[in-house]
């Protein structure tokens, strides 16, 4: 069944998909859908990587609700800090931070987490892998955004891939 329908869910989504931006259910339109849909992804799988192998599926359920919470809670952070820009301007700035990490897919992640929080810009990735260059809105202690951001995102992928 996997060999001929390997993506289920996404073969669904693309004959939805199709059906609504054509606007019909036409028979032919219906068939034409179902076809593209199904041989898309049966052409398309094999070319992508393969899947990353989740180690601690436990840990990674943890990380999405901290990174969830995160992203709430650097949202509010920085609209207060845009309304008291006029009497205290934020200081944002470049900050380095070492990396154990080394497998893609848990960097892969790290750049998804740091790019969805506010405040967070993920500028550049050394050629080794060993630093990322962030940018942060409003910044007080580097040493302690660098501890906090290696023990609440990279500390979690590191168990969940490495």
């Amino acid at each position: 069944m996997k060999r001929w329908l390997p993506a289920p869910l996404l073969t669904l989504a693309l004959w939805a998909m199709w059906l609504l931006l054509n606007d019909s259910v036409a028979p032919a339109h219906l068939l034409l859908g179902l076809v593209g849909a199904w041989l898309v992804p049966l052409l398309v799988g094999p070319l992508g990587p393969a899947g990353p192998p989740v180690k601690r599926p436990l840990v990674l359920a943890r990380l999405v609700l901290v990174v969830g919470r995160d992203v709430v809670l650097s949202a509010l952070d920085v609209a207060g800090g845009v309304l008291r820009s006029r009497r205290r301007p934020p200081r944002g700035t470049f900050v380095p931070i070492p990396l154990e990490l080394r497998d893609a897919h848990a960097l892969a992640a790290l750049a998804v987490i740091t790019t969805v929080i506010p405040g967070t810009v993920w500028s550049e990735l050394a050629a080794d892998h060993s630093v990322v260059l962030l940018h942060v809105f409003d910044l007080d202690d580097e040493a302690e955004f660098v501890a906090l951001y290696k023990a609440r995102y990279e500390a979690p992928l590191k168990e969940i891939f490495e």
